[in-house]
């Protein structure tokens, strides 16, 4: 007879622990809420304002993703190997989402860019009452914001796998 699906028995509250207790899935959700949280102090500190709003915004420094995905890696390569197929898989996840991020959503980002300055140059031009919204443009991440994700992810990972 086969074995049973682990899901199909139910959740218990035996899954719930296991879940509260993995390493992996939480060393990941704290660097990217770090990321989050530098990202508000970096604002504070470089442009003398106070945004927490920040914190739930996508884009600039650092890359929350890169630090999710590089401390997921980061704790996978350590506890389960670098030869390992769970460090394969993680590495190439990471590898995607950090080539999303500075490529798929810059790009968006910059064409954001563009179309409130089209939507600048139409309000200028129809004063009738038609005033299009800018759209969101702080989509992507530059190289560098992507970098410096990638060492905080990497350096909760060492933390969390290694330190602790």
């Amino acid at each position: 007879m086969p074995p049973r699906c682990r899901f199909r028995q139910g959740l218990s509250v035996n899954s719930f622990a296991e879940l509260l207790s993995n390493r992996w899935l939480w060393t990941a959700v704290l660097a990217s809420t770090g990321a989050q949280l530098f990202k508000v102090l970096l604002i504070l500190l470089i442009e003398r304002r106070w945004r927490p709003a920040a914190v739930m915004e996508t884009g600039g420094m650092p890359s929350s993703h890169s630090a999710m995905v590089s401390a997921l890696t980061t704790g996978v390569g350590l506890s389960e190997g670098v030869g390992s197929a769970l460090f394969a898989i993680s590495s190439v996840f990471a590898l995607i989402v950090m080539y999303d991020a500075t490529g798929v959503r810059h790009a968006s980002g910059q064409q954001g860019a563009l179309l409130n300055e089209l939507i600048s140059e139409l309000r200028d031009v129809v004063r009738a009452g038609f005033a299009p919204l800018p759209v969101r443009v702080l989509l992507g991440h530059t190289y560098l914001e992507v970098l410096v994700g990638t060492l905080l992810g990497i350096g909760a990972g060492f933390l969390a796998f290694r330190v602790l």
